[in-house]
């Protein structure tokens, strides 16, 4: 068992499981297929937000009871969160920029390399956690600001190198299209040789982290993005999981009682022995894809982060055939 679900609340956490991957993909379907939805999603949400979050800072700063009662202040205040929602957000604005082509930035050939640059600064944040765990509880235990009991360890540094590695399985950097409609913004090179050692090194960490979290983020939050990717939105993948998940962080920092407090909250078993197994199978994952990436790279005579390695592949040609012509882009 990785996670606490059972008793008289078992029904309830897998019916909200089911709420939240469900919620995910269709709020990622809203904010892909329009500019209106992901205008709504990523510019005007996180507005009003941003002024509510900025509200109740200074408000529990002058001793306002009202800001110290209020749950994202108590609950959701470290600057894990904070950092993970904003870089979510300015990731799926920057996608936004990419399939629409807002300006001069969006245009240009450079600014390619924004979905690599954005999901490595993703990863670092989560890779530092990682470590923060081994390097405060190293074999003993710590409460984190939002009184979390977590346990330090070798969990966290195999997690940690897992992630560092995962940054180099992103390959062919500059490799970014636009699909038909607009709808998406496509990374063909993305197939499912890094998604797979994603899932696995991300769920590591929220189990590592996040245990009071992971049921929802571990799981239904990976789920939705990759379902997307697999089944419907071939090249897509990396565009669903920057909506998801900066969708998922707003509501958390807004309605943490969900997943810490209420009926639907599940406790992972938080045991470092279980998380050991699954940061050793994360980072065998993680080796495994990169190797598999630097062997077809050397067949080619390529270098595999400015060029594209999975050519041929039967996930990336999909992906590209979903690739809008320049008449489509220039109607």
């Amino acid at each position: 068992m990785l996670f606490d679900v059972y008793g008289d609340n078992a029904v309830y956490q897998w019916v909200g499981w089911f709420i939240v991957l469900f919620s995910l993909i269709l709020l990622n379907e809203f904010a892909r297929r329009s500019k209106v939805g992901g205008v709504i999603c990523f510019l005007v949400v996180p507005a009003v937000l941003t002024v509510y979050f900025i509200a109740i800072s200074i408000g529990a700063a002058s001793g306002a009871q009202w800001a110290l009662d209020n749950p994202t202040h108590n609950e959701m205040n470290s600057w894990f969160h904070y950092a993970k929602l904003y870089a979510a957000t300015i990731g799926c604005i920057g996608f936004m920029a990419l399939k629409y082509q807002w300006g001069k930035i969006g245009k240009s050939e450079w600014f390619k390399c924004f979905p690599f640059v954005i999901v490595a600064i993703n990863i670092i944040i989560a890779v530092v956690s990682d470590f923060e765990s081994a390097v405060r509880a190293f074999g003993t235990t710590w409460i984190s600001t939002e009184g979390v009991l977590l346990y330090g360890g070798w969990h966290n540094v195999f997690n940690g190198i897992a992630g560092i590695i995962n940054i180099f399985c992103m390959t062919g950097w500059f490799g970014i299209y636009i699909s038909k409609k607009r709808q998406d913004m496509l990374w063909p090179d993305m197939t499912w040789v890094f998604i797979i050692a994603y899932d696995l090194w991300n769920f590591c960490y929220t189990s590592n982290c996040l245990p009071t979290h992971s049921w929802y983020c571990g799981l239904a939050l990976l789920l939705a993005p990759t379902i997307a990717g697999m089944l419907w939105n071939k090249g897509g993948w990396i565009q669903n999981r920057a909506y998801t998940l900066a969708i998922w962080c707003m509501f958390c920092q807004v309605c943490p009682m969900f997943a810490n407090t209420s009926i639907f909250a599940v406790q992972s078993v938080n045991n470092p022995d279980v998380n050991l197994t699954i940061s050793i199978i994360a980072l065998i994952a993680n080796i495994a894809a990169l190797a598999y990436i630097l062997y077809r790279a050397k067949k080619q005579g390529i270098n595999p982060w400015t060029k594209e390695v999975f050519k041929g592949t039967r996930d990336y040609e999909k992906a590209m055939s979903r690739r809008a012509s320049e008449e489509e882009l220039a109607a």
